[in-house]
């Protein structure tokens, strides 16, 4: 993505939840994992966003992604609707 000729880098994460996976990559271990991974993003200049339906989201999001790089849709049916208003609003 890094070597992709583009004004913006957008880097969009579409989430359930926290980060996890079947073996033992889960809890603090992952966040802090895809925390370290977000900010290599940012240094090479992609700019993550995340939009998650995870209603417990508030207790680890904004450390992993900043306080303004994501939103909580709590209707996933209303997010195709929503998606140009959040694009627009990341491109401009």
């Amino acid at each position: 993505m890094g070597e992709v000729e583009a004004k913006v880098r957008l880097l969009i994460i579409l989430s359930d939840g926290k980060p996890e996976d079947y073996d033992d990559y889960k809890g603090e271990y992952a966040i802090e994992d895809t925390r370290h991974a977000l900010i290599e993003a940012k240094t090479a200049g992609i700019h993550p966003f995340c939009i998650t339906i995870d209603h417990h989201a508030h207790d680890y999001i904004a450390h992993m992604y900043g306080e303004v790089n994501y939103i909580f849709v709590d209707d996933v049916r209303k997010l195709p609707a929503r998606m140009p208003e959040i694009y627009r609003t990341l491109t401009t």
